[in-house]
């Protein structure tokens, strides 16, 4: 288990009651008795579809 990927806080309810889970990456709150799994995605912006397209100078 890595210690870098440990949250703060729960998700759902915003308490700091949580322990480890099963797995690697998953959760438990003690709170709202929920378990969740973090997962990292990447570094930067995301691409999605259908975002404004940059604007392209018309050659003269």
């Amino acid at each position: 288990m890595s210690e870098r990927a440990a949250p703060f806080y729960c998700p759902y309810c915003g308490e700091e009651h949580l322990e480890p889970y099963a797995e690697d990456g998953t959760w438990f709150c003690r709170d709202c008795v929920r378990a969740f799994r973090l997962k990292f995605l990447g570094v930067g912006a995301p691409q999605t579809h259908g975002a404004p397209q940059t604007h392209k100078e018309i050659p003269q």
